[in-house]
């Protein structure tokens, strides 16, 4: 089945119009590679190699891009795609197609001379490989490659002044270390041409400074509020040499792990052996699940502190966040059956359980984890939960006996009789959350002191991921002879939470109950959708039928919920300008894609899966095959804007969006297809 992403010159008609598409392959470890189809930066996020020198996190921009220049007889053919301050660089002109094949291939035509660029990541290191095949042409050439370095977080841009470093080039390979962190070495080889000293080059008031590529200019980040500028050195250049009809293969190699005589070609072949592997593994034989399967893959990453994986929450700037993982686990590795990284991410998030709360987040310096959640340890349960109905074997039980039901007895003990963050149980059985500056539940901006979407009190979806919580706790319970009486608990939330949640003159759930004591938020959100998609749902059938009518008529876009009802005063339809704007918006109307796998899996239940609901469904996840194909080539954005969902924002793709969508497709879909409508 093919699952390689093409396009041709349409999507590269201007710079800008290439620019909303990018690529991003990641390397097992927390490091990736990022750019923009055309080939030049449009984040200050892009680059070839971000390193992750401690897994996942402290990720560090080192390699950000080679671009290359032709000659031929007295022409010069620059193939650098860029926009600068007041100018721009249009070598997307001589761009003949552009190849997602697993790992970017990028096809220049220049005269009668092609030239291929692939660009991969060798999986498990902090090293990147740029290979060529070059065909000649009639006459000689000379192809001039100029690589740019830099040292900074993916999150930031480089003065010039910034870039200082130690230089040494030994026979074919060249070694730089950045005057800001002497422990580092970035070590860049190539296996064909000879190196050029830029710092040779006259420089007049009418040449640039050739150390420096200065001025670019990233239009992502100045739509976003920031000045988008930045620069890279670049101390020296390769030129190779073209014969006529010459062939040549070769390839450049940058690490900041040592360097070794692995052949780039062999690296790259190596990363799609592996992604074939994953998506055979996986054993949908469907295009869009196949993508699916591959995109989940960038998310399922090692972590060095406790020698297990878990998973990113998003690139390019997220680490591994306790709620988006439990979310995202189903669809990303259970989904994709790695059953044994999903034991794995179990394990690793039990390590850090304090006070019956795993981490909402990991810090990127490495920091103690922050535990300000609510609802990440009630979706741990879900996790397991869905672990045991994926594998079931008699060693999966004894696993989660063993390394996982102590967790969970000390996470309901502790929201029993209440933790940190004001998270415990009322007399009513249901659990409240939050207060003063805290943001606990998943819609958690704060600026400053002002808290956005505050929802202290009892929020609608922490207790119905309580109630199932307790019924899968139960079960747990019965099988291993544990006799706490979570039954009886159960039914007296059961009771609670239908008497309390329930807004009749809506006809849907409160968003929250017991705001300031006694008051109600009506707001229609998408937080109610999990009291019906859930695997154990306090509510009766009809009562779930309203909930995802009302969703449906008041948040469903093609792309994702809406955060608020359209209808709401305090809707936001745009997630677009200063940071302050965006926070303002990010939970008040802007479109989030992962709890559509959610309404997805609640219309088909409350459908009975119907040949009807189940081709409605499948209607609505294959809609992302068109963005699949637009912003982050291959992945699914973080939101959409409130209106018009169309554009990706935030990050570029998403671990929970990747999830929940292949999630509902493999579960409430594709089972459920005849032959006929499998096509």
């Amino acid at each position: 089945m093919e699952r390689a992403y093409v396009l041709g010159r349409h999507a590269w008609r201007t710079i800008e119009e290439g620019n909303e598409r990018e690529w991003l392959i990641g390397n097992g470890i927390g490091g990736y590679a990022s750019h923009s189809v055309p080939g030049g930066g449009f984040r200050m996020s892009h680059g070839y190699l971000v390193a992750s020198p401690k897994a996942p996190v402290n990720r560090v921009l080192v390699f950000t891009r080679t671009q290359e220049q032709v000659t031929i007889g007295s022409k010069t053919y620059d193939l650098t795609s860029q926009q600068y301050v007041n100018w721009q660089k249009d070598g997307q002109r001589h761009l003949r197609r552009f190849v997602l094949n697993t790992v970017p291939e990028y096809d220049y035509q220049v005269e009668d001379i092609s030239i291929r660029k692939t660009i991969a990541l060798e999986y498990g290191r902090n090293t990147a490989v740029v290979c060529y095949e070059v065909t000649g042409g009639r006459e000689s050439a000379l192809l001039n490659i100029v690589p740019l370095f830099n040292f900074r977080s993916p999150g930031e841009i480089s003065e010039k002044g910034s870039l200082s470093f130690e230089t040494e080039l030994t026979g074919n390979t060249l070694k730089l270390v950045p005057s800001s962190q002497r422990e580092t070495t970035i070590s860049f080889m190539v296996s064909e041409g000879d190196y050029v000293d830029r710092s040779t080059f006259p420089v007049t008031m009418a040449t640039p400074p050739y150390l420096y590529e200065e001025a670019h200019y990233y239009k992502f980040e100045n739509r976003n509020g920031f000045m988008g500028v930045d620069n890279h050195y670049t101390p020296y250049e390769i030129h190779v040499s073209l014969k006529p009809y010459e062939r040549k293969t070769f390839y450049i190699k940058c690490s900041i792990d040592s360097l070794d005589n692995r052949d780039g070609f062999a690296i790259v072949r190596e990363y799609r052996k592996r992604m074939e592997g994953l998506v055979e593994r996986a054993g949908y034989g469907n295009r869009f699940a196949d993508r699916l399967v591959e995109a989940a893959d960038h998310f399922i990453v090692q972590r060095e502190s406790t020698g297990l994986k878990t998973v990113l929450a998003g690139y390019p700037w997220f680490t591994d966040w306790g709620r988006d993982t439990m979310i995202a686990l189903q669809g990303v590795t259970l989904s994709t059956k790695r059953f044994e990284d999903a034991r794995e991410i179990l394990e690793s998030f039990s390590r850090y359980l304090r006070n019956g709360l795993i981490p909402n987040m990991f810090p990127d310096d490495g920091q103690e984890p922050l535990y300000n959640t609510a609802d990440a340890s009630l979706w741990y349960f879900h996790a397991v939960h869905e672990y045991l109905r994926y594998t079931g074997g008699p060693g999966d039980y004894d696993f989660i006996e063993q390394k996982i039901y102590p967790t969970l007895k000390e996470i309901l003990a502790a929201y029993k009789t209440g933790t940190d963050f004001s998270i415990g149980m009322d007399d009513d059985g249901l659990i409240h959350a939050g207060s003063g500056l805290d943001q606990v539940t998943w819609m958690d901006v704060r600026v400053g002191e002002w808290v956005v979407t505050p929802r202290h009190g009892k929020p609608v979806e922490i207790n119905a991921l309580w109630y199932n919580a307790l019924r899968v706790m139960a079960g747990l319970a019965k099988r291993f002879g544990d006799m706490e009486p979570y039954d009886a608990l159960a039914h007296r939330v059961q009771e609670s939470f239908n008497r309390r949640f329930w807004n009749e003159q809506a006809g849907c759930l409160y968003d929250v109950i017991d705001v300031n004591g006694d008051e109600n938020d009506g707001k229609i959100r998408p937080n109610q959708i999990w009291a019906v998609s859930l695997p154990y749902t306090a509510l009766p059938p009809e009562k779930q039928k309203a909930v995802v009518d009302t969703v449906y008529k008041h948040l469903y876009t093609p792309y994702g919920l809406r955060s608020l009802s359209f209808e709401d005063k305090e809707y936001k339809p745009r997630y677009i300008g200063k940071l302050i704007d965006r926070d303002g918006a990010y939970h008040m109307g802007t479109v989030w894609a992962f709890p559509l796998g959610a309404f997805i899996t609640a219309y088909c239940k409350v459908n009975g899966h119907s040949r009807e609901a189940v081709l409605t469904a499948k209607a609505m996840c294959e809609v992302f095959e068109d963005h699949l194909q637009d912003g982050a080539i291959g992945g699914l954005a973080e939101i959409f804007d409130g209106e018009f969902a169309c554009t990706g924002r935030g990050c570029c793709t998403q671990a929970w969006s990747v999830g929940e969508i292949l999630r509902a497709y493999t579960e409430d879909i594709l089972p459920y297809l005849s032959e006929k409508d499998s096509n």
